[in-house]
């Protein structure tokens, strides 16, 4: 197939690492990079971190603007993708141009869920985006300060940080027992909830949301130009809330892609090699794909993940189908809360045994693996660095349940 013009649907680190990887590899033709935001790419890990707490600006979190600016492309940010033509080999976008491509790479990445029934409550938020971020930052700023995180997953976990860094009052809502509980265990969960606790944060556990309601109380000015909000709960009990941040999850970006002739299943249906339809290939939180090393059709949302599959897309695009090589790696995920730090390698699944082999979670400094059918599948350290990138390096290779137990214990 003659690549004379590839198109990159999304500017984000998924889309910037495949762009980055075609000229590296040798591509010279024409190449489309298409973002919704009009912003320059930029890193979204810090904007429930060190940006929301005011400690970068968006200087800190660009994407290196050497490598960026290396890339010779043609920009076009500020602009969505609206629908594809396979037949036609053709992109529609928002502001009413079509482009041909030859070769199109997908990786239009993920929204948040929201929470029925706050359309347009200037007080509830989600966080995705830097403008997201902006827009939580400046409430957070304002006076008098009272946060309602809902979901205790690694957004709403980091959040509801931040917030307590900056002496906001702050409570965290979580339906299921423990926070993370379905990726980390409750054991791992409980660890975590304590953490927050100890932290000044008001933690409530197995309980949903039920609706979010204007106050009682309309005419208290917030400082942050928006009216209070009551947040009730399923238990019967309501809280006061200035802000609320929702942290339930994102789904896939592929609203757009129905009718293309690409197969969507909670994601863009891709095979082992990434390819998703002749001269199309999916990469980053959009991409969904058969791993033999775990033995399913995964999701990963992950930021290593995103460059790992950005580059490995770039590189099927240009290969002959006999020399595509199947995407397979072991995934890599952190998240940073107060002074302690999760590192997750592998993949875990609930009903996963698990086994402590080093530290201990009274003092939050400790290394758990997880398991099943024999095979250790992920290991989470917090505050242990060296285990986990050890572990890492074992599980790329396959490690045996019983051989990691034992060499812990010698």
């Amino acid at each position: 197939m003659d690549l004379n013009r590839i198109v990159v649907v999304g500017a984000s680190l998924a889309g910037v690492r495949a762009a980055e990887t075609l000229r590296s590899e040798g591509y010279e033709g024409s190449l489309v990079i298409v973002g919704e935001e009009p912003h320059r790419p930029y890193d979204r890990p810090p904007l429930s971190k060190q940006f929301l707490t005011g400690e970068w600006d968006t200087s800190r979190i660009a994407l290196p603007a050497g490598a960026v600016g290396a890339i010779e492309a043609v920009w076009e940010l500020g602009v969505a993708a609206t629908s594809l033509d396979l037949d036609d080999r053709r992109l529609d976008l928002s502001d009413g141009r079509s482009l041909g491509f030859d070769g199109l790479v997908l990786a239009c990445g993920a929204e948040p869920r929201r929470l029925a029934g706050t359309e347009g409550m200037a007080a509830v938020h989600t966080l995705r985006t830097l403008d997201d971020a902006r827009a939580v930052a400046a409430r957070l700023a304002a006076e008098p300060r009272r946060v309602v995180v809902v979901g205790a997953g690694f957004i709403g976990a980091e959040v509801a940080a931040s917030a307590r860094g900056l002496g906001v009052e702050v409570t965290l809502v979580e339906p299921l027992p423990q926070p993370l509980s379905r990726v980390l265990g409750d054991h791992v969960g409980a660890v975590v909830a304590d953490l927050h606790r100890d932290h000044g944060v008001d933690v409530r556990l197995g309980v949903g949301v039920q609706e979010i309601a204007p106050a009682d109380e309309p005419s208290r000015d917030t400082g942050s130009g928006s009216e209070p909000v009551e947040v009730a709960l399923a238990d019967g009990s309501t809280i006061d809330a200035d802000l609320v941040v929702v942290g339930i999850g994102v789904v896939p970006r592929t609203g757009w892609l129905e009718g293309s002739g690409l197969t969507l299943d909670d994601g863009v249906v891709c095979d082992q090699t990434t390819l998703a339809a002749p001269g199309v290939v999916a990469a980053g939180d959009v991409a969904r794909w058969p791993s033999r090393r775990y033995e399913q059709v995964l999701r990963v949302e992950h930021w290593d993940h995103a460059v790992g599959m950005g580059a490995h897309a770039a590189r099927r695009l240009l290969a002959d189908d006999d020399q595509a090589e199947a995407f397979d790696p072991v995934p890599y995920f952190w998240s940073d809360q107060y002074d302690r730090k999760l590192q997750l390698v592998g993949r875990s699944s609930p009903g996963d045994e698990h086994a402590l082999v080093a530290g201990s979670y009274e003092d939050r400094r400790f290394c758990v693996l997880y398991g099943r059918q024999g095979r250790v599948t992920a290991a989470l350290g917090m505050n242990m660095p060296a285990k986990v990138m050890r572990y890492s390096r074992a599980l790329t290779e396959g490690l045996a349940w019983d051989d990691a137990l034992a060499d812990a214990q010698s």
